[in-house]
C-alpha cells in the first residue's frame, strides 16, 4: 500500500507586539515652584509678625533689612561698647527699660537692691535713679568711693546703655545733712561729694562698655534737687542719677 507522507509540522510565528512608547522622564521643575512657593509664604508670616511685634523689634527689623551689613548706625542689634543699637525714643523708652530691667535681674544681688533703683522718664530721657541707704547702698557713706554693689550694679547698666547711640547725662545728689567744717568757701561740702560721686561713677560706666563720646555732662547738684522733698534728711536723696537722652 502506498505510504503518505504527511506535512511536517510548522511553528506558528509568535504575535507581533504593538511598539513601547517612550518612557516619560519627570523633570524636577515642580521642585523649583514648590520651593519658591513655601520661601514666599515664611516671607508673608514674618512680615506679619513683625507687623504685630512691639516698636522695639519693630525698630530692629527695620534697621536689618535697611542696612544688612551693619555698615551704619541704623536701628539694630550692635555689639556692647559699639552705639550701634536702636536708639532710644519716646515711643520705644519702655521696651528699653524692660531690656535694662532684665538685664539687672540677673545680678545675684540685685533681689537686695531692686527697691533702691527707681526708674522713670522725664523730659530730658530715660532717668534711672540709685538710691542710697543710711549705711551705703552703692557708695562708701561720705565717701565718692563705690561699694562693690555700686561697681556691680553700675557694669550691668554700662552695658546696656553702651549699645545704644543716645547720650548720657550723669548726676549727683544729696542729703541736706552738711559736712562738719564746710562752708560756701572752704572744705570738703555736699557740692563736692554730688560732683565727685557723679564723675566717680562716669569713670566706671566708661570702663565697663559705653562708647567714647557717649557722657555729654557731669552734674553735681547737692542737696538742691532732693527725691524727696518732704524730708531733706531722707537717706533716699543721696543718689546718683544716670538719664538717657532722648535725641
Amino acid at each position: 500500500m502506498p505510504k503518505f507522507s504527511l506535512p511536517e509540522a510548522t511553528t506558528p510565528p509568535p504575535p507581533s507586539r504593538p511598539p513601547r512608547a517612550p518612557e516619560r522622564r519627570h523633570n524636577g521643575a515642580w521642585k523649583v515652584a514648590y520651593a519658591d512657593f513655601v520661601t514666599a509664604l515664611m516671607a508673608l508670616f514674618i512680615v506679619f509678625w513683625m507687623m504685630n511685634s512691639g516698636d522695639r523689634m519693630k525698630a530692629s527689623g527695620a534697621g536689618c533689612f535697611g542696612d544688612p551689613r551693619g555698615s551704619t548706625r541704623n536701628p539694630g542689634a550692635g555689639p556692647s561698647g559699639s552705639g550701634e543699637g536702636f536708639e532710644v525714643q519716646r515711643d520705644n523708652v519702655g521696651d528699653v527699660r524692660r531690656q535694662i530691667e532684665q538685664a539687672l535681674h540677673g545680678m545675684p544681688e540685685f533681689a537686695r537692691l531692686r527697691d533702691n533703683v527707681q526708674f522713670s522718664v522725664a523730659g530730658e530721657g530715660l532717668r534711672i535713679d540709685l538710691l542710697e541707704t543710711e549705711q551705703g547702698m552703692f557708695f562708701v557713706s561720705g565717701s565718692p568711693a563705690p561699694t562693690h554693689a555700686g561697681e556691680g550694679l553700675l557694669a550691668v547698666l554700662a552695658a546696656e546703655i553702651g549699645r545704644l547711640p543716645n547720650g548720657l547725662v550723669i548726676e549727683g545728689h544729696t542729703d541736706s545733712r552738711p559736712y562738719r567744717n564746710a562752708g560756701p568757701t572752704s572744705g570738703y561740702s555736699n557740692w563736692e561729694l554730688a560732683a565727685d560721686r557723679a564723675n566717680s561713677a562716669r569713670r566706671l560706666l566708661n570702663a565697663k562698655g559705653l562708647h567714647t563720646g557717649q557722657v555729654i555732662e557731669v552734674r553735681g547738684f547737692a542737696e538742691q534737687r532732693p527725691f524727696n522733698p518732704k524730708d531733706p534728711s531722707d537717706p533716699r536723696n543721696r543718689r546718683v542719677s544716670v538719664v538717657v537722652k532722648f535725641p
